[in-house]
């Protein structure tokens, strides 16, 4: 999560700067919290359904 912070803050805060002609880098959105989801319900499911059927 560090690279995605320091690309945020080298590229994205001086391309918004320029783009919306902010005057103050306190005017700029800030990233507060980054969430990665990921989905492994099916995944999970044939695992159990195969290690059900292995133990039978």
């Amino acid at each position: 999560m560090a690279r995605l912070r320091d690309y945020y803050k080298s590229e994205v805060v001086s391309a918004l700067q320029t783009k919306y002609n902010y005057k103050s880098v306190m005017q700029i959105p800030k990233i507060d919290k980054i969430v990665i989801n990921v989905g492994c319900g099916d995944a999970r499911r044939t695992a159990r359904s195969s290690m059900q059927s292995s133990t039978i």
